[in-house]
């Protein structure tokens, strides 16, 4: 069976595709890409937001216009949350909820197309914790891990409690293997995801900061990178560590939301403006070169011009390197859905640009302080006509390093066969020399 898939989301929802896909795979089915001809399509979505939703909505169509007699299937936050209006439309076959997902695997090896679709989406007690991972990019260089699912936490804007349930952890001894069996892969980059990270609590007791201790001391020879992680979670013993760490990446994604005490209060956030600014202080004190990034919400109800200004100058104060910047969307079943003070959409919108104006100039100034060091560049691409590798250095410098190529030395680009045009990117010591548009230009170091 040829099967085709489409993921809509976060890292967590990537990993848990590649997971399926892989099962799949081992059963002897052929992955084709999305809008190719295929017998079936998994569509695995998102609906953190309106946009997430109507993207999905999309998504369905466009696989039902491609395929009509494939047997389509949906799964994931959306088909959770409202499997009605993913029901709704016509040519869907099934779907699949938060505790039924992965048993889609199983599913589309009996079924052909259905006059009414499957629905398999039931309340979320007792989820089980479903191990997944996934390859990040074409050059098979970097491995994202899911190792927590779910949140305990009650964020007023968030539907994802409701999508995913409560928090739920791999267990330790499991996790251990896993990262031991991942040492002995090609893989040189291991990023950690979670839905709620700095929650992982294993069912025997181990939290995130023992899981930090054991990767460092471990000798593995991947680094790792710490995925979005909250700031009342990221305690100052895992700063020390990662400080110290030649195996952690200086890099951290750490959501603030508004900078705005009163909208924070709203927002049951669990912690204060004033405790976010001393903890980004205190992470470039001990880590100068880290990278920080940071999320917020613009348009929140109640938001005036006076709390997007605070937002906007702690943020242009603190030495952050960029902002994933999102326009608040009202989501049904949540208590912000119900609150006084509606944004109008158009100011809503002006001030996420705002922000994402202060983004381009953050990550300017991070790249300018950057420059004349020498970092480790893990290559993702190679342009063969430019000669040209880019990727990402340990502290998240998007790069690129111009290749002259000798003939005779084949090493100088690792493992790229000019035969097949395939490239496997290893990693490169280099000097940062000048920013250019969104790369910096870097030179090899020997």
């Amino acid at each position: 069976m040829k099967i085709s898939y489409y993921n809509i989301g976060c890292k967590v929802n990537f990993s848990e595709i590649a997971t399926i896909q892989q099962k799949l795979e081992k059963k002897g089915h052929t992955s084709v890409e999305f809008g190719e001809k295929s017998d079936a399509v998994i569509i695995n979505t998102c609906s953190v937001t309106n946009n997430a939703d109507s993207d999905a909505r999309k998504i369905i169509r466009r696989a039902l216009r491609t395929n009509p007699e494939a047997l389509i299937c949906v799964l994931g936050c959306y088909a959770q949350l409202k499997p009605g209006e993913i029901a709704q439309i016509d040519g869907v076959d099934a779907i699949f909820g938060t505790k039924e997902k992965f048993n889609v695997v199983n599913y589309i090896e009996s079924k052909s197309k259905r006059s009414k679709p499957d629905i398999f989406v039931s309340d979320l007690e007792d989820l089980p914790f479903h191990t997944a991972c996934s390859e990040d990019n074409e050059s098979h260089t970097r491995l994202t891990l899911k190792i927590q699912d779910g949140c305990d936490y009650v964020c007023t804007y968030c539907t994802i409690p409701k999508a995913r349930g409560n928090s739920r952890s791999m267990p330790f001894e499991e996790l251990k293997t896993k990262l031991l069996e991942l040492n002995d892969t090609d893989y040189y980059e291991i990023v950690l995801s979670g839905v709620n990270l700095g929650e992982y609590l294993s069912p025997t007791g181990e939290n995130f900061l023992d899981l930090v201790k054991f990767i460092d001391q471990a000798n593995l020879k991947q680094r790792f990178r710490i995925s979005s992680i909250e700031p009342n979670l990221l305690k100052p013993e895992i700063i020390d560590i990662i400080s110290k760490s030649e195996t952690f990446c200086h890099h951290f994604h750490i959501p603030l939301q508004s900078g705005s005490p009163e909208i924070l209060k709203l927002m049951k956030r669990r912690y204060k403006a004033e405790y976010f600014e001393n903890l980004i202080y205190s992470i470039k004190e001990k880590i100068p070169d880290c990278c920080i990034g940071v999320d917020v919400i613009s348009g929140f109800p109640g938001e005036t011009d006076e709390h997007f200004n605070e937002t906007y100058k702690l943020l242009e104060k603190l030495p952050v390197s960029y902002l994933h910047s999102f326009t608040y969307s009202e989501r049904a079943n949540t208590p912000a859905a119900d609150f006084k003070g509606i944004v109008p959409v158009d100011v809503r919108k002006s001030r996420t640009i705002a922000l994402r104006d202060l983004s381009d100039k953050k990550r300017k100034q991070f790249y300018a302080s950057q420059l004349n060091k020498i970092k480790t560049l893990l290559p993702e691409e190679f342009d063969k006509n430019q000669k040209v590798l880019s990727g990402w250095t340990e502290n998240y410098v998007k790069t690129k390093l111009i290749i002259e190529i000798d003939k005779n030395k084949e090493e100088v680009i690792p493992n790229y066969s000019e035969s097949s045009n395939s490239f496997r990117g290893t990693p490169i010591k280099v000097l940062l020399k000048e920013i250019q548009g969104e790369f910096v230009i870097a030179e090899r170091k020997s």
